[in-house]
Order: structure tokens, then C-alpha cells, then sequence
């Protein structure tokens, strides 16, 4: 079995270790190389071209945030889920714009973790449950007020507005309720969002909306 090669990078000794000791207990994965700054994390990635990068965003010289710059202009199309204490939306909407695929909290439980190894490695993204909100938060702060604006991405109105109840996490036929139309019709809609923004799940929907900044 191929296992997932994952890199951490971490300024703290005892974090990069108990994650080593944590992720290697998966029979499917194992830790090949761990950084204790971004400069030692954008080298070790090149080095070890693993799977899967565990990136703090606090770290002495060059931090996290500078080195998933620098990893995601690199050839090599790194996968990056951002481990880090901080629940500031603004944290997580900067990391996903700048092409993180997760973003988890240090206090998650390990299984959190795991999970979003194995969902970005299998080409999805992940971001924590209990940041939804923030990102929802968000959503509406820089998208939702520029529903004008959303010719060049080919939604409409209408689709926007689709958009941000499936970011609140809305089933379908809530959403049909709450626009007052019918459930078959909603079905259309999001079925046109996923073609449109070519994405294949509601999670992904909202972070590619993230990401592309829909606004002007």
C-alpha cells in the first residue's frame, strides 16, 4: 500500500513529535521529513516532495504564510492544510486565497486531522467543522454584497444566492423554502454552480469562492 508522505512543519519540537508519533499509529500514512520554520519547510518539501505539508503559520523567519506563497509558485503542485491555533477568519480566508486546501486548529482531535489528510490527498478540501462559521462570516463580508459584480464568474443572481445557503450548510429543500421556489428548481441551480465554479461538493463550492474572490 502507498502510504501519504506528509511533512510538518512546526517551530515547536514536541508538536512536530507528537504528530509524528499520532500520524505514523495510520497505516496509511507516514512522515517524511518535519520543519521547524517556513524556510526548512519550503527545502524539506522540494527535498521529499511529500503528499500532504502540516504548515503552522507562526514560526521564527520566514512563517507559514510566506512559505505556502513560495510553495504554491513552485512547479510542483503542493498540497497544504494549515495547522494553527488561529480561529480570526481573517487567517483562514487569507490562507485559502493564497491556494491552502485545509485549514485545521491545533486543538481538533486527532481524527479531525486524519480525516482532512486523507480528503485533501484524495483531491477534496477540508476545513475544520467548526470554522464553517467563520467562513460563512466571511462568505457574505466579501461576496454576497457584489452579487452586481458576478458576470465575469457566470453565476447570477439567483446562483449567489443559492450559493451562500449551501455555505450555511442548508439542505436543498431548506433552501427551496427559504427562496420560495420550488425544491426540483434549487436542484438546477446548484447542479449549474458546481459546472460553473467546476467543483464537485458544496465545501469546495464556497472555498473556491474564497479563493476567487468574487468581486471586482
Amino acid at each position: 500500500m502507498n502510504k501519504i508522505r506528509v511533512l510538518i512543519a512546526d517551530d515547536h519540537s514536541m508538536v512536530r513529535q507528537g504528530l509524528k508519533q499520532i500520524l505514523e499509529l495510520e497505516e496509511d500514512m507516514k512522515v517524511v521529513a518535519l520543519a521547524l520554520n517556513g524556510d526548512e519547510a519550503v527545502k524539506m518539501a522540494r527535498e521529499h516532495m511529500p503528499d500532504i505539508i502540516l504548515m503552522d503559520i507562526n514560526m521564527p523567519g520566514t512563517n507559514g504564510l510566506q512559505a505556502i506563497k513560495e510553495l504554491k509558485s513552485d512547479s510542483h503542485q503542493f498540497k497544504i492544510i494549515v495547522l494553527t491555533i488561529h480561529q480570526d477568519r481573517e487567517y483562514l480566508f487569507k490562507t485559502l486565497q493564497m491556494g491552502a486546501e485545509g485549514y485545521v486548529l491545533k486543538d481538533a482531535e486527532p481524527i479531525v486531522l486524519i480525516e482532512a489528510i486523507r480528503n485533501v490527498h484524495n483531491g477534496q478540501s477540508y476545513i475544520q467543522p467548526n470554522m464553517t462559521k467563520e467562513l460563512v462570516k466571511e462568505f457574505n463580508r466579501v461576496t454576497l454584497h457584489e452579487k452586481d459584480k458576478t458576470d465575469e464568474n457566470n453565476l447570477t443572481t439567483r446562483e449567489v444566492e443559492v450559493l451562500e445557503l449551501i455555505a450555511e450548510g442548508m439542505l436543498n429543500k431548506e433552501i427551496a423554502k427559504s427562496l420560495y421556489i420550488s425544491e426540483k428548481t434549487v436542484k438546477n441551480h446548484v447542479s449549474n454552480i458546481f459546472k460553473k465554479l467546476n467543483v464537485s461538493d458544496r465545501t469546495q463550492a464556497a472555498i473556491y469562492a474564497f479563493k476567487h474572490n468574487l468581486k471586482s
